[in-house]
């Protein structure tokens, strides 16, 4: 191994709201990959410029699967090498030709009726019922639950018994071991139970199509199929939720980015865009990679057998490819971000999730056009000891 300076320790600081730590534009200057220690598993280098972010999530050279033969450098209680997100080619490959066969552009946009009609009636519930209304769990919840329930087919009537097992995925500090454990194996034991049921009556949901390709072709075994489904579940659920929320967050509290979408509204690709890029989604870094031979960084010689961390939130706010930054601009046109990954691990849903994005705001702007917190948004509570960021209220009045 390298003779690595005495590691920082990592995460920085707490996450507030959707702030990104400034010590990550010194470093991005003037130490791009410096060596952190998490409170979990061994030291790693992190990784802070966007070019080098993509370098790590796209060249083969990092692998993710070696991840299982090591005590990662990680946030969470347990490792997370769950189904695809902790393989290499070829085993990742055989996953992802699986779900690019069934997870198709097509099926997307037959989801567009649907997804709209929901946005509709969960609209419809908030003007019913008065003000104020709450953002979180009475839109962006039931919205993002109602849509990947409807295309995994996982009845939706079933969302309270399975919506705490999916903590158990990102949580830090607000899960011990055992309730991680336990929580997950839940999860499992029902994907699993609808596996079955799919499997002796195949509907026209995707976990169906997923059953029936797997059968026919791929040969993926029951756990394979579970873990991957179960990722898809936790990724539909509570990512897109988080999403979502954060982005009502952003805009509400740039009014004026808010202004300039209410009155044009040819602008929502690019607001979808820049809230991917904006929002801090996952609050530090994501799983560490580990690299098969040498390589340098921005300067610094990565080992092979040594890993890295990728900061996206940091990636995301680099100037060299972002001018200002560290501004929330719907209006920006060339915005590479990486908030939906990068390479192989790419999200596959990445089609879906803008949908659904472009979907809710537009609703909620035309509905409800003048739509704005309820209260002084610094009073505004977040979600502690999780990976992913998110309001766990947003009280509107319109």
């Amino acid at each position: 191994m390298s003779d690595a300076p005495s590691p920082r320790k990592y995460p920085f600081s707490e996450a507030v709201a959707l702030e990104v730590d400034p010590l990550y534009g010194i470093l991005r200057a003037e130490e791009p990959v410096p060596r952190v220690s998490c409170p979990y598993g061994e030291d790693a280098w992190l990784v802070t410029r966007h070019a080098d972010m993509k370098t790590i999530l796209g060249d083969p050279r990092f692998s993710r699967a070696r991840a299982a033969d090591h005590d990662e450098s990680r946030l969470t209680p347990l490792p997370i090498h769950t189904s695809i997100l902790g393989m290499d080619p070829p085993d990742h490959t055989r996953l992802r030709r699986l779900l690019s066969r069934v997870f198709t552009m097509r099926r997307v946009e037959l989801l567009r009726p649907r997804v709209e009609r929901e946005a509709e009636r969960l609209i419809d519930a908030i003007v019913a019922q008065g003000m104020p209304g709450d953002l979180m769990e009475d839109f962006a919840v039931p919205y993002a639950a109602t849509v990947i329930c409807d295309l995994l087919g996982v009845p939706f009537e079933d969302r309270e018994r399975f919506r705490g097992w999916l903590d158990a995925f990102s949580a830090t500090t607000v899960m011990t071991e055992e309730e991680i454990e336990r929580d997950t194996q839940r999860l499992y034991d029902y994907i699993g139970d609808l596996v079955v049921t799919r499997r002796a009556t195949p509907q026209d949901d995707l976990l169906s199509a997923m059953v029936k390709a797997s059968d026919e072709e791929e040969r993926l075994s029951p756990k394979e199929l579970t873990e991957l489904a179960s990722v898809l579940l936790i990724a539909g659920h509570e990512t897109v939720s988080s999403q979502l929320i954060d982005s009502f967050y952003a805009l509400f509290t740039h009014p004026e980015q808010l202004d300039a979408l209410r009155g044009d509204r040819s602008l929502l690709p690019r607001a979808v865009e820049e809230t991917l890029r904006y929002v801090p989604l996952i609050s530090h870094v994501t799983f560490a990679r580990y690299a098969t031979e040498d390589v340098e960084l921005s300067g610094t010689l990565v080992r092979a057998g040594e890993s890295v961390l990728p900061a996206i939130p940091s990636a995301n706010r680099d100037e060299a490819v972002f001018p200002h930054a560290d501004r929330f601009d719907i209006t920006r046109e060339h915005n590479p971000h990486l908030g939906l990954g990068y390479g192989i691990h790419r999200c596959l849903g990445a089609p879906l999730a803008r949908l659904e994005l472009q979907v809710a705001f537009d609703t909620l702007l035309t509905r409800l056009p003048g739509v704005r917190c309820a209260v002084p948004t610094q009073s505004l509570e977040w979600k502690d000891g999780m990976q992913v960021r998110s309001l766990l209220a947003l009280p509107v009045v319109w």
